[in-house]
């Protein structure tokens, strides 16, 4: 799990041209789907939290809809 951690945190720091102090990391469970009698789930994921060094950000990367 450590190599991917650092890998992320490279490519974010290259993508969005910031500096990144923590990150934080946890899975979520699927949740369970009923489609007529057979019982499936969704795909699990992982979630992370960056955190950034004062003074930098990361704008949004979509914009709302009007």
């Amino acid at each position: 799990m450590d190599g991917i951690r650092t890998e992320i945190k490279h490519w974010v720091e290259l993508f969005f041209g910031v500096k990144v102090i923590a990150m934080n990391s946890h899975r979520l469970r699927g949740k369970a789907r009923r489609m007529g009698p057979i019982m499936g789930q969704t795909m699990h994921y992982r979630r992370m939290i960056i955190t950034l060094q004062p003074g930098y950000s990361i704008p949004p990367l979509r914009k709302k809809r009007t």
